[in-house]
C-alpha cells in the first residue's frame, strides 16, 4: 500500500486493512519509483548488464551466480529476458529522464543494442539466452 505526502492517514490504514481482509499479505511502501520490488529489482538487473558491458564476467557466470549464491530461483540476465528486454528498456528509461541524478538508475549499453536490433528475450526468441518459447536456450555469444 502505497502513501504518498498527501496520503490521508486513515484511507491509508483502512486501504492496509482492506488488503489483509481480502486474504493479502500488505506491505506499506513510500511513493518511490518501482515501490519496492521493481526499486530494487530493476536496477540490479542493470548492474548485471553493466557487468556484462565491462566484460566482468559472462552472461551465464553472472546467473549461475546469482542463483547458486543468493539463492535465486534464475539469474538477474535469464530474468531481464523473460520479463522482456523492452520492458526493461522501457523502465529504465523513463526513471533515468524523471530521475536524471539517481545513480542506481543506468541504461547498460548491452541492453539498448540489443531492444535497437529487436532482440526483446523470450518474446522474440533471443536475448541474452535464445528462447523457444518458454524454454530457455544457450547464452547468445
Amino acid at each position: 500500500v502505497i502513501r504518498t505526502d498527501r496520503t490521508d492517514p486513515v484511507v491509508f490504514d483502512q486501504a492496509y486493512q482492506w488488503a489483509k481482509d481480502i486474504g493479502k499479505v500488505a506491505v506499506r511502501c513510500g511513493d518511490t519509483p518501482g515501490f519496492i520490488v521493481n526499486r530494487l529489482l530493476v536496477p540490479s538487473l542493470m548492474q548485471a548488464m553493466l557487468m556484462v558491458d565491462r566484460g566482468d564476467a559472462s552472461v551465464k557466470d553472472i546467473d549461475l551466480s546469482l542463483q547458486l549464491g543468493a539463492g535465486h530461483p534464475m539469474g538477474p540476465l535469464h530474468l531481464a529476458d523473460y520479463i522482456g528486454l523492452d520492458t526493461c528498456c522501457f523502465i529504465v528509461q523513463g526513471w533515468t529522464e524523471k530521475y536524471p541524478n539517481e545513480p542506481a538508475f543506468v541504461l547498460p549499453k548491452c541492453l539498448k543494442e540489443m531492444v535497437d536490433s529487436g532482440d526483446l528475450g523470450r518474446k522474440t526468441g533471443k536475448g541474452f539466452y535464445h528462447w523457444d518459447g518458454d524454454k530457455r536456450g544457450d547464452p547468445v555469444e
